[in-house]
């Protein structure tokens, strides 16, 4: 099974600047492939990797720049393009700014890349033309290494290995009869059926004074001054750290709901879709833009889609399913005698059926319809060995059984 581990690395200042020049050289091959699918669309024809690829080979001999990164980088960045413009459409595909995309690349060849461990604390690998870099050895590898991209975040380089670990998905969870529904929320970030509340804050008082007040210093800054550059490197800092902890919060969780449950029910929520702005255009100028704002950045902030990546990854080695069910009404209807009404929902926190007078926290009652709405599935019978193996959820992800 393939998995990825995460360094922190040390780089010479020589080390740095070589990254920083091919993370520049990927994003200008990047930009210059992308325009010339576009415009092949325009005239009604198509370019794929094959002939980019190949028309890279003579840039290089025009165009010397080109050969200070490795070849197979940059053949990685006209694979990464062309799965990019097969999966999301070409006209969708986004350009890799200077200003807002991290600096990145991989070395796809693992034969190329050795591991030597140095201490307790400190190893080294060999990448070509960038030679040995030093990395923090947090944790063991753990497996082969199939490929490294290097990257920068907060001012900080990372190098994230793709090992083979030697795991395989187990036919049967240990505990097949087990089951849990799942519902997101911006109150709280996960409540399970069975009453578990799962939340946590991602940014302390301190840090978001902080992140407002630079937010303040840089309105009244130039652009391209390099005060400017300094506050935007100082709120990445920050952002960069809240992004780690919700990532954590996040594994953490998916590890603990699918180690206990052989069945997860989640809602189907197109997250991208629900945190699009309501500003509408000048024609037609949207409603309660601010309140949306405010929600918009709620569902991000507790990472309803990270939860649901998290989860699926964890399932891997516990042989858990990942199943997604209609959100519709499931806030509204009563668990204990499935009647509809969104007057039973008095607040974010409280539901009382307006039938038969049951009460019940709103989110864990919402979760529990998400369980039942997994259990009434055709493929998943009693959870037991009675399931049909020709039937089996589908992922949305994947397009294959979880």
């Amino acid at each position: 099974m393939l998995s990825g581990r995460r360094y922190r690395l040390e780089l010479t200042a020589e080390q740095a600047q070589m990254c920083q020049e091919f993370g520049d050289i990927c994003r200008a091959v990047w930009n210059t492939a992308l325009e010339q699918r576009r415009e092949y669309r325009r005239r009604g024809a198509w370019m794929n990797y094959v002939p980019q690829a190949a028309q890279l080979a003579e840039a290089k001999r025009e165009h010397p720049w080109l050969k200070v990164a490795p070849s197979h980088v940059l053949q990685q960045t006209l694979r990464d393009l062309d799965r990019a413009c097969r999966e999301h459409g070409t006209f969708r595909v986004r350009w890799r700014s200077k200003a807002r995309w991290p600096v990145s690349f991989r070395f796809p060849a693992g034969n190329l890349i050795k591991v030597e461990r140095l201490s307790r604390k400190w190893a080294r690998a060999k990448f070509p033309k960038l030679g040995w870099v030093r990395f923090r050895w947090s944790r063991p590898l753990g497996g082969e290494v199939r490929s490294a991209t290097v990257a920068r975040r907060g001012g900080q380089w990372f190098v994230s290995f793709l090992v083979e670990d030697g795991h395989r998905t187990p036919e049967k969870h240990t505990m097949p009869d087990t089951a849990v529904g799942i519902d997101r929320g911006v109150a709280v970030a996960a409540v399970t059926s069975d009453g578990t509340f799962h939340d946590r804050k991602f940014i302390a008082p301190g840090e978001a004074a902080r992140y407002r007040r630079l937010q303040h210093k840089l309105a009244r800054q130039e652009k391209g001054s390099a005060n400017r550059s300094k506050t935007i490197a100082a709120m990445g800092r920050i952002m960069w750290r809240v992004t780690d902890r919700r990532a954590d919060f996040c594994a953490y969780t998916a590890n603990r709901v699918t180690t206990l449950n052989a069945l997860v029910v989640l809602e189907d929520l197109r997250t991208r879709k629900m945190a699009a702005s309501a500003s509408g255009t000048l024609e037609r100028p949207g409603s309660k833009v601010r309140q949306k704002a405010g929600l918009n950045r709620a569902i991000l902030d507790k990472g309803w889609y990270r939860l649901e990546v998290a989860l699926r990854s964890a399932a891997r080695y516990t042989g858990s399913w990942i199943l997604l069910v209609d959100p519709a009404y499931t806030s509204q209807r009563c668990n204990r005698c499935g009647h509809v009404d969104a007057k039973s929902r008095k607040s974010q926190a409280v539901f009382a059926c307006t039938a038969c007078g049951h009460r019940d926290h709103a989110d864990v009652n919402a979760a529990k319809n998400h369980r039942d709405a997994g259990l009434a599935f055709p493929a998943c019978g009693d959870l037991g060995t009675s399931r049909s193996a020709k039937q089996e959820p589908v992922s949305r992800a994947t397009g294959r059984n979880p």
